[in-house]
């Protein structure tokens, strides 16, 4: 039985930063895109960077996805 505790408590861990680190590339990547849009090119170039690096963000949150896959053989 504490084993079985120990073995959930690692697998909730591994998922919840598989959540986390895809969460955390999609805002940051809208975010920077939304900060050069609003901040540098005062809403000129609005909303294009904010698409541009949304997708980036979320490029890398799939390629982060990949690579946590492999590393942990999930």
């Amino acid at each position: 039985m504490p084993g079985d505790k120990k073995e959930m408590f690692k697998l909730l861990t591994q998922f919840s930063t598989i959540g986390f680190t895809m969460a955390g590339c999609v805002f940051i990547g809208l975010g920077f895109g939304y900060y050069l849009d609003t901040r540098v090119f005062d809403g000129k170039t609005s909303p294009w960077f904010t698409f541009i690096f949304l997708a980036f963000g979320i490029i890398a949150g799939f390629k982060n996805l990949y690579q946590m896959s492999k590393r942990q053989d999930l």
